[in-house]
């Protein structure tokens, strides 16, 4: 998934996300889902969230276990 639907996006999901610094270069940070910042319910983008380590992005990926 795309992650730019916020109904597909939970607290505790895996998800790569590209950080504000990365975006020229599109590189992805993995983490975990803390809280969900888009208030949106799509975005083209991608949904910004903040992972359990402090980090704000916007999804690029959705992994599911």
């Amino acid at each position: 998934m795309n992650g730019q639907n916020r109904k597909d996006i939970l607290p505790g999901v895996a998800v790569d996300i590209v950080l504000k610094k990365d975006q020229k270069t599109g590189k992805l940070t993995r983490g975990i889902v803390k809280d969900i910042l888009t208030k949106s319910s799509t975005h083209p983008h991608g949904i910004k969230v903040r992972l359990t380590n402090g980090q704000i992005g916007r999804i690029q990926e959705i992994h599911f276990k």
